[in-house]
């Protein structure tokens, strides 16, 4: 992973180079400086070994929500055990502040490949979400949702392998849940969050399996499947359409993979792929799959109104029902005095 660049801004508590946490974790350098934590590079002094550090920014450290989303990630990362999952590893110690130890990797977050390519091949494409497919299947076999699958979150590493990272919102079946600034944490990113999430439900391993789709979506067409000018359009196009058809903006594309994306993406859970693993045996082999011409039964995301926010156009509806019983009062009342006083 590159380090931020220079001209990059250093926030306030940001670790120097030479710091060494708890006499333990030496710093080496900067790797990446995100919205809540950053990520360093660091020896472990004990075994000399190469690992990355992930701490929260300063701002956020004393925020419980923070403090237990730090917790989950660390727990759940310590519970799986996966060649493409992120290893989160165990300090044996008090930690005097918030933050992970975690196996460090060479590479590239999927993001920034995208960025770089804007549509990877299709053999490419299918291969990454097949191995992704592998990490999800372990998730769901523990009982496990990510909640917050996107391209920021896979790790291409070197070595032609992936890894998926951060489970600071993911749920276990056996977890409570949290509530982060009146959101519950069944929000994930707005680009790639499944219908049920913007639904406020909890969702289970199927919610995964559509963000999953929005990616393989975005790597190759170089687009996210649904636009807008807020997060909130974004999020509620999905409840009322269905994304414009892949083969429509890449026609290279075969049509074995427009429908692998679009069953991933359907808008009821139980018409999506019922695993990762089946759906990772139809990205290896497309004789798997049963073309069904969905692109034929797409529709288009509703304008105007429909794009808002389904709690925004209740809020409209009562609020209006408020001012026609207000008036309805008022019209009342005065017929009540003015006959009074003609009386």
């Amino acid at each position: 992973m590159n380090p931020p660049t220079e001209a990059a801004a250093a926030t306030p508590g940001e670790l120097k180079s030479g710091t060494t946490l708890d006499g333990r974790f030496e710093i080496i350098r900067l790797l990446n400086r995100g919205g809540m934590a950053c990520v360093y590079l660091a020896t472990d002094r004990e075994n000399a070994r190469t690992v990355a550090i992930k701490v929260p920014l300063l701002k956020y450290e004393s925020d419980p929500v923070t403090y237990t989303r730090f917790q989950r990630e660390e727990e759940i990362g310590r519970r799986l055990s996966h060649p493409y999952i992120l290893k989160v590893l165990p300090t044996g110690r008090p930690k005097s502040r918030p933050y992970l130890v975690m196996e460090y990797l060479e590479g590239e977050p999927l993001n920034r490949r995208i960025k770089a390519q804007g549509q990877l091949p299709e053999a490419e494409a299918a291969r990454i979400t097949a191995q992704v497919c592998q990490a999800l299947e372990c998730l769901r076999t523990n009982g496990i949702v990510h909640r917050d699958l996107k391209p920021e979150n896979i790790m291409l590493c070197r070595d032609g392998t992936v890894r998926l990272l951060d489970f600071g919102i993911a749920r276990a079946t056996d977890s409570r849940r949290l509530t982060l600034t009146g959101l519950t944490t069944n929000l994930g990113t707005p680009d790639y969050m499944a219908p049920e999430q913007v639904g406020g439900k909890r969702g289970d391993h199927r919610t995964d399996i559509y963000s999953l789709g929005a990616i393989l979506y975005e790597m190759v067409t170089g687009r996210v499947p649904f636009e807008g000018d807020s997060p909130y359009v974004i999020m509620n196009a999905r409840t009322g359409g269905d994304p414009v058809a892949p083969r429509i903006i890449n026609p290279q594309l075969s049509p074995a993979i427009e429908e692998i994306i679009l069953h991933a993406m359907a808008r009821d859970p139980a018409e999506r792929q019922s695993t990762a693993a089946e759906l990772q045996g139809q990205l290896e082999d497309y004789g798997k799959v049963r073309l069904t011409e969905r692109h034929l039964r797409l529709q288009p995301v509703g304008q105007g109104m429909a794009q808002e926010p389904p709690w925004i156009m209740r809020g409209v509806v009562i609020a209006l029902a408020v001012v026609i019983v207000q008036l309805g009062l008022f019209g009342l009342l005065f017929w009540h005095f003015a006959r009074s006083g003609h009386r």
